[in-house]
């Protein structure tokens, strides 16, 4: 069975909102998502439920503090995470993600497998779990954040 791939170049490039530079869903997916921090973010929140500004901050890859703010900004303004003042202390926001993050956990699983089968790369464990068992490392995913508060947005 041939599969017929269907792309128009005529891509609307107008959209209400947000503004885009086309209406092609990679390119709004990479707008959303941006760059690597973007990710990494959203990596430490699935994987280890990183919820802090200072949480974010202290992760391996030395983000800063400048681009650690924007990143955190942005992906609350696409909905993907949301931000809550902590009840403890009033400063600080607690970030969690919605369930338009939550559904990015297979998008960040496929390129964790895609990186580990091109290039060398470290933390073979979590390769190794996801190759295993693939829907039950996503639904660990879901299952740890379905008791946190989630908050559905419409955006």
């Amino acid at each position: 069975m041939q599969v017929k791939i269907c792309y128009s170049a005529d891509v609307p490039t107008t959209n209400p909102r947000p503004k885009r530079r086309s209406g092609c869903p990679l390119n709004a997916s990479v707008e959303m998502l941006g760059d690597r921090w973007s990710l990494l973010i959203i990596r430490d929140m699935m994987l280890l439920e990183f919820r802090t500004y200072k949480e974010f901050l202290e992760s391996h890859e030395g983000i800063a503090t400048n681009i650690l703010a924007d990143r955190l900004r942005k992906l609350e303004a696409h909905g993907i995470i949301t931000a809550e003042p902590d009840t403890s202390d009033r400063r600080k926001m607690i970030y969690s993600l919605t369930p338009k993050g939550i559904d990015l956990a297979p998008v960040l699983t496929e390129m964790v497998l895609w990186a580990a089968a091109h290039e060398k790369t470290g933390n073979q464990a979590l390769v190794l779990q996801m190759q295993e068992d693939k829907k039950q490392f996503l639904s660990a995913i879901r299952q740890r954040w379905a008791g946190k508060n989630i908050r559905q947005t419409t955006r």
